[in-house]
């Protein structure tokens, strides 16, 4: 990027800080609208107490700002409505920094449950739930996609085998469950099965945000960078007898064939110029990046999606020895991922993962995904995860959670802790509410996916240095190889009897999943494999059965040279 354009991106983000808490709870349209048309305040009245809300949006993306903005607000005049049951999938908190999120609705009494597939980024809710002032619960996002589906076909639970083995199967965890003051729970054994039973409350209220509606009141999601649940959500509240209610940022003539929700399935809309696209981004000057075939040079529009999350301090700053591990990563999974294969990025440093495949010029040789629905295209990094630069379309996330089942052949995912057996914790930083991540997608994914790449740093809080092409431990840390993980995301026993290649990518060198436990595949050059991995790490760790492990290729720890091919595609999974 040349210094204009990096000045055009400074602007952009000094106007977005000084504008994102902007909002108009008492905006009506002027002209000829439908009658369904009202105000942000107006719609929050509609909720009554006690009510099952579901709102639709991930992270940045279709984010409901204006009602959780108009429900706060009136519960601290009126004390209404409350003991709310609420029910979103993705993560929609800010981790208490950003204004216009569902913690907004972070007050004693207003929410009496919670039931979110990711938590880490809703500081507010998790403070009132360690108070004990709100029951806390947790489901993968993919079955809770599906549960909200089904309850628009008249279902009521959703039988699945993601979660087995993990803290959300009675046998091994809590279940939903994550505050002591719990009286639902929506998992339990499915008996005579290897899976588990999902159920969620019959959702009245369903909330979303949608870019557009004409004046008669059909919605229309074209411009969108992603459309999660959203309709889901609104055709479950519909058949459950409850109001549909969407937030547009503009009204725009009606065209027949665009036309995405009906007028006749929606029962208010609340107009809010304010609305984004996506975090930052306002949906009146969408970024056509996020559009299906908007964007052609991947690599370029990347690097203004990093330039911004660098400058918010978003995404951690990454140096050599990070780049080199994500050159590992990239190259353990070019050696398991046959072309054409479809994908899922997971957040964090997976995403580093998929900057190294751009840059070998093999972006167009995969299919992307996200969780969110979007197919195709580069997955964005950072506040803009869940949306993708240049999709080639956009569909429902329990859509995509379906492929997933079927079609996921390679998912790039991250770990807090992996033990001896294999498993990962990548959902509880600690045994306090507060240290809740949440499961996010991660058991969908890694349930559907032929193949997992983990990928982590070998310590926490260590430092790390190359010299010349060897790596060098000069500050240790915890090792994040321990003997059992915390609370277990990824069952490896389960992986192991469906088939599934599972590899570990680290610092020191990459391990395999095999029947008897972690193997360790190839050793970094400068890494001692008795003092630094065998003896540093509490879980136990298998050598070879020559007793020599292959030294990382040069190339890969300095990036001169390093070159990636996929392999050719030699069968379909079986599934």
């Amino acid at each position: 990027m040349n210094f204009l354009e990096r000045l055009r991106l400074l602007l952009h983000i000094i106007r977005w800080r000084f504008t994102w808490s902007k909002k108009d709870l008492d905006c009506r349209p002027k002209g000829a609208v439908a009658p369904k048309f009202i105000t942000a305040r107006e719609a929050a009245a509609l909720i009554p107490d006690g009510a099952v809300v579901c709102s639709g949006g991930l992270a940045g993306n279709a984010r409901c700002s204006v009602f959780f903005w108009a429900i706060r607000d009136l519960f601290i005049k009126t004390g209404h409505p409350r003991r709310l049951t609420w029910v979103n999938v993705g993560a929609q908190g800010g981790r208490g920094k950003v204004p216009g999120t569902i913690e907004e609705l972070a007050l004693p009494g207003l929410m009496e449950r919670y039931i979110a597939g990711h938590l880490e980024t809703c500081k507010g809710q998790l403070k009132l739930a360690e108070a004990g002032q709100l029951e806390l619960h947790t489901l993968p996002q993919g079955v809770m996609t599906m549960l909200i589906d089904g309850q628009s076909n008249g279902q009521t639970m959703v039988d699945s085998p993601v979660g087995v083995g993990t803290f959300l199967d009675p046998k091994v965890g809590n279940g939903s469950a994550l505050t002591p003051n719990a009286f639902a729970q929506y998992v339990a054994l499915y008996e005579g099965q290897n899976r588990l039973l999902y159920l969620l409350p019959r959702i009245k209220i369903a909330l979303f945000n949608a870019p557009y509606a004409d004046g008669e009141g059909n919605i229309y999601l074209h411009h969108s960078a992603a459309w999660t649940e959203s309709l889901t959500a609104a055709r479950a509240a519909r058949a459950n007898g409850g109001k549909v209610i969407a937030t547009v940022s503009a009204i725009i003539p009606k065209d027949e064939a665009a036309i995405t929700l009906p007028a006749g399935e929606v029962d208010h809309i609340v107009l809010h110029p304010y609305n984004e696209q996506t975090t930052s981004i306002r949906q009146k000057h969408y970024w056509p990046m996020f559009v299906p075939g908007g964007e052609k040079d991947l690599t370029h529009a990347a690097e203004k999606l990093h330039f911004i999350n660098n400058v918010l301090k978003i995404t951690p700053v990454r140096g050599e020895v990070e780049y080199a591990l994500a050159r590992l990563g990239a190259q353990v999974f070019a050696s398991v991922a046959p072309k054409g294969a479809m994908v899922n990025i997971g957040v964090g440093f997976p995403e580093e993962v998929a900057r190294q495949l751009v840059a070998q010029h093999l972006s167009d040789q995969l299919l992307f995904t996200t969780e969110a629905g979007v197919y195709g295209g580069l997955p964005a990094p950072g506040i803009f995860f869940s949306a993708a630069i240049s999709p080639q379309h956009l569909e429902s996330s329990v859509d995509m959670f379906r492929r997933y089942q079927t079609e996921l052949d390679v998912a790039i995912l991250g770990f807090l802790e992996v033990d001896s057996a294999g498993n990962v914790n990548a959902s509880h930083r600690g045994e306090r509410i507060m240290d809740i991540v949440g499961p996010g997608g991660f058991p969908d994914i890694a349930t559907g996916a032929g193949t997992i790449v983990f990928i982590g740093t070998w310590m926490a809080g260590a430092h790390f240095v190359l010299r010349g092409n060897k790596l060098v431990i000069e500050q240790p840390g915890p090792c994040k190889f321990v003997d059992k993980v915390r609370h277990i995301t990824f069952n490896a026993q389960e992986a192991l009897r469906m088939g599934k290649q599972v590899f570990y990518v680290t610092n020191v060198g990459v391990f395999a999943l095999t029947k008897k436990g972690l193997e360790l595949r190839q050793v970094t050059p400068g890494i001692d494999v008795i003092h630094d991995i065998v003896q540093t790490s509490a879980a136990r760790i298998r050598l070879p059965e020559n007793g020599q492990v292959p030294l990382v290729d040069e190339a890969v720890m300095t990036g001169k040279g390093f070159t990636l091919h996929l392999k050719k595609r030699q069968a379909e999974r079986v599934l």
